[in-house]
């Protein structure tokens, strides 16, 4: 029977080449997929891969995309350096969405251009209270974060649904579950006239390089990752595994709740049922694909809103179901984790122990 070994030694060059032949073959089983579909391959994996660059503009709403993944994504990877598995980000970026949209919804036509700085932070702290009753449970209680963190993404999901449906409803909007427009001085400011890229894509990018000076060259982002990698270390050289927890989750639940509310004070407008787009959930595999450096997710994160616009054009133009987003997101995390298997593991061939010990009775015998 087939056995998993672990290699003496990890390949460091196929350590980070892992990635790039998950994709390789992600896009082979995608164009089967196409094939049994009955779809031209050709055109399925143009709609992926070609039509998000082929303009400026495409090349702008791949910005967009990429923004909310990266910045969740960000997060995520100081809480899973630090061991602590937060899956809840969607979550917390629904409710620095509703925060940021609570205040985007009290602006007229006497407030002014602060009105942005304040939404953003609002969008902050809401996804940093959601995230610190994770911390809080996690410190207080021992509850496990990875069930908790979760559970709380449907309560985020039903205080939305709460809220639109009910006191912030918009009287006009011919009863759809919606919230009136935001006025015009909420709006994110563009980075180009006549494209939706808007200055989240650089507050992202610089978030990138903040994550990497913190993790890299600060005291406070060393001992986090000792805390996640040898809390027993970690606790003999004097850092703190409880600040760590909180310091991790509530920066993730910050970076989370400013990409809800970039995206709703931005491109969206308002607040909808469909702020939930599963952002938080696509950036776990972006933070695993980009191998939890700050690097690596940008391009990731530019990969994974290919799957989504690709998706999306591929509903439109080809007629294929609106799920195929998700199977080509799923794709890239199995064969993510396969290829991270087989490089830290070999197979081998081993005989079943009743055919082993048959072997030796024979061998006796003679």
């Amino acid at each position: 029977m087939l056995k998993l070994e672990p290699r003496p030694q990890v390949s460091k060059a196929w350590t980070y080449a892992s990635p790039v032949l998950a994709l390789a073959i992600t896009v082979l089983i995608g164009v089967a997929l196409f094939a049994l579909l009955g779809k031209d391959p050709v055109r399925g994996l143009q709609a992926f891969f070609w039509e998000p660059i082929k303009s400026g503009y495409a090349l702008g709403e791949l910005a967009m995309k990429a923004t909310p993944l990266l910045l969740v994504a960000l997060g995520l990877a100081v809480c899973f350096r630090s061991n602590v598995w937060n899956i809840g980000a969607e979550g917390q970026f629904v409710m620095g969405a509703i925060a940021a949209g609570g205040l985007a919804l009290l602006a007229d036509k006497n407030t002014g251009p602060w009105i942005v700085p304040a939404i953003l932070v609002a969008g902050v702290l809401g996804g940093m209270l959601w995230a610190g009753i994770v911390a809080f449970l996690r410190d207080r209680f021992n509850a496990n974060e990875t069930l908790v963190s979760l559970m709380l993404v449907y309560v985020a999901i039903l205080v939305l649904g709460y809220l639109v449906y009910g006191p912030w409803k918009d009287p006009m909007g011919y009863n759809f579950p919606q919230s009136k427009t935001f006025d015009r001085v909420t709006q994110i400011p563009k980075l180009i006239d006549g494209m939706r890229m808007n200055i989240g894509v650089v507050l992202a990018l610089l978030g990138a390089g903040v994550l990497w000076v913190f993790l890299a060259r600060t005291r406070a982002g060393f001992a986090l990752q000792v805390s996640g990698l040898a809390p027993a270390a970690a606790l003999y050289a004097g850092f703190s595994s409880r600040r760590a927890l909180w310091t991790a989750l509530l920066i993730s639940g910050g970076a989370a709740g400013l990409a809800g509310a970039l995206e709703v004070a931005g491109p969206m407008g308002q607040l909808t049922p469909y702020v939930p787009a599963g952002y938080g959930f696509a950036a776990i595999i972006v933070a695993f694909v980009g191998r939890l450096h700050p690097v690596g997710m940008i391009f990731s994160a530019i990969l994974m809103s290919m799957f989504y616009i690709g998706g999306e054009l591929a509903q439109s133009r080809l007629g294929l179901p609106k799920s195929l987003t998700g199977v080509f997101q799923g794709l890239l995390l199995f064969a993510l984790l396969a290829c991270d298997t087989l490089v830290n593991y070999r197979l081998r061939w081993q005989r079943a122990p009743r055919a082993a010990a048959a072997a030796t009775v024979a061998k006796g015998g003679a």
